[in-house]
């Protein structure tokens, strides 16, 4: 039987699927051997020439002795509270700056969208200095409000939230317009019905952003007790502690909770901006 167009050659889909083991390979490979790690124990040579990935005598006792080397759950509190903070100001600003943009019509609408997109252009090393000087006038340094403010919002996820709001039909908006509909009303049962899938991207991409952030909490913060938990886990690798398995042991208890955000909003993540639904 002859094939279709679309159809792949038997080569084509060993290549295909040749291509995606390797892309596993790359993504999950240091992955597992950071689980492998954390469960080995003592006797076990986490440097051998041959790599192991299956713990010969797995124990959870590194992740126990992480928590005694470093106050790991005051680490983490704080990391939630700035990854809070930033998601909460990037959902409300980031919806409220993209809607506006894209459906209301005001002088100087284009001006403002271009300067969003120019701030896209500077890396962030570039205003750092400004944001911390910016900080320190406010008096938030060595606070996590000071650590979160910087971050509430994106200048990435307002224009992709200016993107999804683009995509809806315009005359629900104008069907919206002819009941008597207020801009409110429009936002919440036209445009977040609308817009959930772009919702969650923007969720799971700042939670994931504030929650592995290094460099800035580390000028910020000068307080042990204040410390997020990207910049609490320098201590493993420091003086008092070396042992790789409490570092990988480190690294997965950091890693769970974007395990966690992640696998709570996936099912709207792959819905993408175009599904929703207009609710009355």
């Amino acid at each position: 039987m002859a094939r279709s167009f679309n159809t792949p050659s038997p080569a084509e889909k060993a290549v295909r699927y040749a291509l995606l083991a390797l892309v596993l390979l790359l993504t999950v490979g240091p992955f597992l051997w950071q689980l492998s790690t954390s469960l080995k124990g003592p006797g076990e040579d986490v440097f051998s020439r041959t790599p192991d990935f299956l713990p010969q005598d797995p124990t959870f006792a590194n992740y126990g002795k992480v928590a005694d080397t470093i106050p790991v759950w005051t680490y983490a509190a704080n990391s939630l509270v700035v990854a809070a903070v930033a998601v909460v100001g990037n959902v409300v600003g980031a919806t409220l700056a993209g809607f506006a943009l894209s459906r209301l019509r005001f002088r100087g609408v284009r001006l403002v969208l271009g300067l969003f997109l120019a701030t896209l252009v500077l890396p962030g090393e570039v205003t750092i200095v400004s944001q911390y000087v910016t900080i320190r006038s406010l008096g938030l340094t060595d606070t996590l409000l000071g650590v979160a403010l910087p971050g509430a919002i994106a200048m990435l996820n307002v224009l992709l939230m200016y993107t999804a709001f683009q995509a809806i039909p315009p005359d629900l908006d104008a069907a919206a317009l002819v009941d008597g509909a207020t801009v409110w009303q429009r936002l919440i049962h036209v445009g977040l019905p609308n817009v959930r899938g772009m919702l969650s991207v923007v969720v799971i991409f700042t939670f994931i952003g504030a929650w592995d952030d290094f460099l800035w909490p580390l000028i910020v913060l000068n307080d042990p007790g204040r410390y997020t938990l990207t910049v609490g886990l320098q201590y493993l690798n420091g003086t008092f502690s070396a042992n790789p398995r409490l570092i990988a042991a480190g690294t997965m208890i950091a890693f769970l909770p974007i395990v966690a955000v992640f696998a709570a909003l996936q099912r709207f993540f792959f819905k993408g901006v175009e599904e929703g639904a207009v609710k009355g």
